[in-house]
């Protein structure tokens, strides 16, 4: 059975991104910190998003090493973005791209379907999405890290949840900046 692991950049009152979708508050590139999502993203064996994180990826990454200024992780990183394999989970999107493909149906059995499939680990992204396969007991693993601002409001890292979920801390990590990253496995 494969692992789903839902990580994320967020404000440390809990946030992915501030009202308006605003990800401003993340501050300038912090390279030690990009090295770890980077290789946090080569140990992936699928990707899965939900609308609004795949289109603010698939605008982005498809094309960024080709930016005169990529850092070498960054290229890496687009290289990786556009040959690990992809999931979207929407009903309003057409068509997708860049080793991906559209699920327009319900994503808990989709989700469900993968994890007991062959392969790496599945990394899950994007709230609406995630808080569903939260709410179903999905999630084996959390990454949270953590950015030193509050926003006082926004789109939630954690969704409302129906019952308890209880976790064990398995590692931490500080970062240039103050940036902690915190990782929980579910309690089995």
């Amino acid at each position: 059975m494969r692992k789903l692991v839902y990580a994320m950049n967020l404000t440390l009152d809990g946030y992915i991104a501030a009202a308006g979708d605003d990800i401003g508050w993340s501050g300038p590139r912090n390279q030690e910190l990009f090295q770890w999502w980077l290789e946090h993203e080569q140990a992936s064996g699928m990707s899965l998003y939900g609308r609004k994180l795949w289109e603010t990826m698939s605008s982005f990454w498809p094309t960024a090493d080709q930016r005169p200024d990529a850092t070498p992780a960054e290229v890496a990183y687009a290289r990786n973005w556009r040959d690990t394999p992809k999931v979207v989970f929407s009903s309003t999107i057409d068509k997708v791209d860049w080793n991906s493909r559209l699920v327009a149906g319900d994503p808990i059995a989709e989700i469900t379907r993968l994890k007991a499939g062959d392969g790496g680990p599945l990394h899950i992204g994007g709230a609406t999405l995630a808080g569903a396969a939260m709410r179903a007991g999905l999630i084996d693993e959390y990454v949270v890290v953590a950015h030193p601002v509050l926003v006082g409001g926004g789109t939630p890292f954690f969704a409302a949840l129906d019952d308890w979920v209880r976790l064990d801390l398995v590692e931490t990590r500080t970062f240039p900046g103050g940036v902690v990253l915190s990782r929980y496995e579910t309690r089995g």
